[in-house]
């Protein structure tokens, strides 16, 4: 069945159900099953490959024993069987000490899940779909799995305020490929959303595995923090499809919530890479987690004074993107950027143009890149044009990676262009750190004084005016002449 199929005919079903309301408790709904279809396709294989391997779940409890029979438990039973029995025992996983890695992932996924449908025979409806259709075992199916995902993470973007954990493919690409992982480096996004930025970085790293360790180093590198839910959920399900087996490193978390000074040397990473939410506050008390001259309640600028922790001394690297509000804030902000003019090397400010977050947010946004350890010296600006034709950015016109080739092309032999300028520390500091620079190339328009320009528009209505009385008046004569 093709994928838009396979999504739309699990929703419909999903839509006769009264319990299911809107598209955000529909993909929750339908990601707890995916994930447990995929939880099993995975034990089955490691059965085969792993010789003591245990299953976390008891018998009873696996999609195999409940779910895949097409004439099993249905009804009033089944809905029982989900709501008293499975789920409970699928949340005790979570705080149940001895599990296993593998225990501890479903604990996690199920930690907030809900069952949403109270029909069992829709219920029954939707797993029959999905135990006929996919094999997560199957090569082919296993791809097709990605593709249901993306489906998935599509519909999601139409659901609510999805932009709040949706950074466009496109910036996640150009990121990842700036940065450039290397197998080993401990890589961080510490607001994940649904591993959007994580699932781009383990893609550029696969072609450096040659071996199972190598594989192992991946699993023990990758690191990612959500606080919500659903989010979350899609991302341990993203990191399974994408080579990450048990993504015990995928934590249901407020990155904010710990205090600063407890953070110790092995907490430190090689890189970060994320879009923190931007434009919200967080909860009374969360500033007291920072120094002094960090407080604020501004969630974006309390993960700026994270990211800048937590990078290694020397080797640590980041990209993150921010809204033009924090290039130009005072305040907290200041501090932020003195410090990270003072002690990191703030050597990129890629910015955006307008709706590139359409349709969620009309924020200008921008990429800045950093290393932890020199001081900066200058700062690169490079502004991204529109394609030829463009105003801005839609669902249907996005932002594409191939558009990003300039910002690669001039990386290392950076020179001034007509979308590239430099900008000195001294010219930061005289403007106390606000880094709002615009491009200096671009041609402003000058509409003129807006009195004169009042003055001609009253003098051509009144030309205008003057006309059509004039043509008013000779139709008359004509019409009268006619008779």
């Amino acid at each position: 069945m093709p994928i838009g199929t396979l999504i739309k005919t699990i929703q419909d079903i999903m839509r006769k159900d009264v319990g299911v309301d809107g598209d955000a408790q529909r993909i929750s709904q339908m990601v707890w099953l995916l994930f447990l279809k995929i939880f099993d396709d995975k034990e089955q294989e490691w059965k085969l490959t792993q010789k003591a391997y245990k299953s976390p779940l008891q018998t009873r409890f696996q999609w195999s024993n409940w779910a895949a029979d097409a004439e099993g438990i249905t009804g009033e039973e089944l809905i029982d069987f989900v709501n008293n029995e499975l789920f409970p025992a699928l949340k005790k996983l979570a705080t149940t000490a001895g599990v296993n890695e593998q225990g501890k992932v479903v604990g996690s996924v199920f930690e907030d899940a809900y069952n949403y449908m109270k029909s069992g025979t829709l219920l029954r409806q939707v797993i029959n779909t999905i135990q006929q259709d996919v094999d997560f075992n199957s090569s082919s199916d296993r791809h097709l799995f990605n593709d249901i995902y993306e489906k998935i993470l599509s519909d999601l973007q139409s659901a609510g305020n999805a932009g709040e954990y949706y950074t466009p493919r496109a910036v996640t690409q150009f990121m990842v490929d700036i940065i450039n992982p290397q197998l080993g480096e401990k890589i961080l996004d510490p607001a994940c959303g649904t591993g959007g930025f994580l699932t781009c970085a383990i893609g550029h790293l696969d072609t450096q595995i040659k071996t199972a360790k190598d594989r192992e180093t991946l699993q023990e590198t990758i690191y990612g923090v959500e606080k919500k839910p659903l989010p979350h959920m899609l991302a341990l399900t993203n990191m399974m499809l994408h080579g990450i087996d048990v993504p015990t490193n995928i934590k249901h978390d407020n990155t904010l919530s710990r205090p600063l000074k407890d953070y110790s040397p092995k907490d430190r990473v090689d890189i970060v890479i994320t879009n923190p939410p931007f434009g919200g506050m967080e909860e009374d008390g969360i500033e007291n987690n920072f120094p002094k001259k960090y407080q604020t309640r501004e969630t974006a600028d309390l993960f700026m004074a994270l990211i800048m922790h937590l990078l290694k001394h020397d080797t640590g690297r980041a990209a993150v993107v921010l809204p033009d509000g924090f290039l130009f804030g005072e305040g907290v902000k200041t501090n932020l950027k003195k410090e990270l003019i003072e002690e990191f090397n703030l050597h990129t400010i890629v910015r955006l143009p307008k709706g590139v977050f359409s349709p969620y947010t009309g924020i200008n946004t921008n990429i800045l890149f950093f290393t932890k350890g020199d001081k900066t010296k200058d700062v690169w600006f490079f502004e991204h044009p529109y394609p030829e034709g463009y105003k801005s950015y839609s669902r249907s016109k996005p932002l594409t990676i191939g558009e990003f080739d300039l910002e690669k092309k001039w990386w290392n032999k950076r020179k001034v262009t007509e979308h590239a300028w430099k900008v000195s520390v001294k010219e930061i500091e005289a403007r106390n750190y606000n880094l709002d620079f615009k491009n200096p190339h671009q041609v402003e328009v000058n509409h003129g004084d807006p009195e004169e320009l009042m003055q001609e528009y009253e003098a051509i209505v009144k030309d205008m005016n003057a006309t059509r009385d004039a043509l008013k008046k000779e139709l008359m004569q004509a019409l009268g002449g006619g008779k």
